[in-house]
């Protein structure tokens, strides 16, 4: 094989393999940014992958199975801001038992569709016009998802209502300082639920994603750790919805090329990096210089009661 058809397939993979780590990397920076930590994320992603697949395979339109999977990953992170926001339960405690939730649940409920492949995946698109550049064109503009497009679509999108927006500032502000922002009339047990939610919408997606288009079938566990993954790179992408692209895509492409180096790389090291990156996020986390450093929200993972300083 030569070089050139192996950057294009190197690239075009992990475009395919960081579309669910985008599209989850997005959900979380959001939830993050209004100072609520949601560990859930593999619990979500999870449930989004099998209710994704259900819908698709009973019904036959993929389309429909990636929406109800998003409705299922919102309706799960809203139980997370019902326990962390409303209740001012511990956010690891509650995240990490979303995760458990959802993966036994996936698995319980998926006993039944184990190993049936897919009858009407969702289809790849190619860009006219873009696709016969050379190189460029196949490696970007071919057989891609449309998820994958519309991930870097959103991120642009998200990236500018954070910065550019009312909405933004005030999303911002509840997590730097949710007394301050009450104060000026911010209402942060909304903004907190709002975001959580959309979080959870996007991690639905991730997983839909997964069992509707990049491998489109069921598998107990399909995930593999990739929520843990996305809480990572909401930190590597410094809480950015644009850094968050080269993340995931980077990623993608390390997770691609560790299966086609296997000679010179142990499998074993990449089965180990989800819960390696899950430590280093906690143990972040939890020092308060090294969180100002990486510019973590300053109420991040602090519960918010109204009238306390």
């Amino acid at each position: 094989m030569d070089w050139q058809s192996w950057l294009i397939g190197t690239v075009s993979r992990a475009l395919a393999f960081g579309t669910p780590l985008l599209w989850g990397t997005l959900g979380e920076i959001y939830t993050e940014r209004a100072g609520v930590v949601n560990l859930g994320v593999e619990g979500m992603m999870i449930l989004g992958a099998f209710s994704a697949f259900a819908v698709a395979q009973t019904t036959g339109h993929p389309g429909l199975g990636v929406l109800i999977a998003a409705v299922v990953g919102g309706a799960a992170a809203v139980l997370h801001a019902f326990l962390t926001v409303t209740l001012r339960a511990n956010q690891y405690v509650s995240g990490l038992a979303l995760s458990l939730f959802g993966l036994g649940l996936a698995g319980l409920l998926g006993r039944g569709w184990e190993g049936i492949p897919l009858r009407q995946p969702l289809p790849n698109v190619t860009i006219p016009g873009l696709s016969r550049i050379p190189v460029l064109g196949p490696m970007l503009f071919q057989g891609q998802s449309v998820l994958t497009y519309a991930g870097l679509f959103l991120a642009v999108v998200l990236w500018v209502l954070l910065y550019r927006t009312r909405w933004g500032i005030s999303v911002r502000s509840v997590g730097e300082s949710p007394s301050t922002a009450d104060a000026l009339g911010v209402n942060v047990f909304l903004v907190r639920y709002l975001c959580v939610g959309f979080g959870g919408l996007l991690a639905g997606v991730a997983g839909g994603f997964l069992s509707v288009a990049y491998r489109p079938a069921w598998t107990e566990g399909m995930t593999a750790g990739m929520g843990w993954i996305v809480i990572a790179l909401t930190i590597f992408a410094a809480w950015d919805p644009l850094q968050a692209v080269w993340g995931a895509f980077l990623f993608g492409g390390l997770y691609h090329l560790s299966f086609r180096l296997q000679e010179f790389v142990a499998p074993e090291l990449l089965k180990l990096m989800p819960y390696a990156f899950a430590i280093l996020v906690l143990a972040l986390t939890g020092l308060g210089k090294a969180r100002r450093r990486w510019g973590a929200p300053g109420a991040l993972g602090l519960p918010y009661t109204r009238g306390e300083r």
